[in-house]
C-alpha cells in the first residue's frame, strides 16, 4: 500500500494569535524570547507565519504566556444574520417595526433595526432598559428622544449614547418614516424565549 498525501483542509495562521497574546500580555520580543530560551528572530517569523514551531516550543510559547493551545486552532465564532431574515420583534412602542439583527441568545449586545412611521413612538410615559448603555443611530428620518429635563432631535447620520437605566421615549415627529438601529450592553433580552 502506497501513502495517500493528504493536503490540509485549511490554512491556520497562529502567528498573529501569539503577537496578539504577546502584546496583551506587555512583553516585547526580547522578553519573550529571554523567557523561552528562543531567540528574538525566530519569534518573529513565527508571529509573522513564516515558520511553523514545534510543538514543544508551541507548548513552551503557550505556557510562558498562560494562553490555551486550543485557543490558536479554533474557529471565531461569527453569525451572519440577514436583514430580509432577521426575526421581527417587539420591544415596546406604537407605529413600528423592529427586527433583531443579532444572533438569538446573544447576551454580550443587541441590534436591533426599526423602522418607524411617522407618529410613532415609544409611549408616553418614560421607560428604562434594562442594560448598561443605548446606542440610537438614525439611518434615515429623524426621531426625537425626550428625557425627564431635556430632549435631542437626530436627523440622519446622528447617535446619541446613554445609559439605559435613564429614564427617556422617543417619538418620530416627522411625515416621513424614520430608520434607526438600537445598540444595547448587555442585551436585556436574549430572544430565546
Amino acid at each position: 500500500m502506497r501513502p495517500v498525501a493528504v493536503s490540509p483542509t485549511h490554512e491556520r495562521h497562529i502567528g498573529p494569535k501569539l503577537r496578539a497574546a504577546r502584546t496583551a500580555l506587555g512583553y516585547t520580543l526580547d522578553q519573550l524570547a529571554q523567557a523561552t530560551g528562543l531567540t528574538k528572530g525566530f519569534l518573529s517569523r513565527i508571529e509573522r507565519d513564516e515558520t511553523s514551531p514545534s510543538v514543544a516550543t508551541l507548548l513552551t510559547l503557550c505556557e510562558v504566556m498562560s494562553i490555551d493551545v486550543g485557543s490558536l486552532f479554533s474557529v471565531p465564532e461569527v453569525a451572519l444574520v440577514r436583514g430580509a431574515e432577521a426575526p421581527a420583534i417587539n420591544l415596546g412602542g406604537n407605529g413600528l417595526s423592529e427586527r433583531l439583527l443579532t444572533p438569538r441568545g446573544q447576551s454580550k449586545v443587541q441590534l436591533v433595526r426599526s423602522t418607524i412611521e411617522p407618529g410613532g413612538n415609544g409611549g408616553d410615559e418614560l421607560y428604562t432598559v434594562n442594560c448598561d448603555f443605548e446606542v440610537l443611530h438614525v439611518l434615515s428620518g429623524s426621531v426625537e428622544v425626550r428625557f425627564r429635563d431635556r430632549s435631542h432631535r437626530l436627523e440622519a447620520g446622528d447617535a446619541l449614547t446613554f445609559s439605559g437605566g435613564e429614564p427617556h421615549t422617543w417619538t418620530n415627529a416627522s411625515t416621513d418614516p424614520a430608520e434607526v438601529v438600537w445598540v444595547l450592553v448587555p442585551a436585556p433580552w436574549s430572544g430565546s424565549a
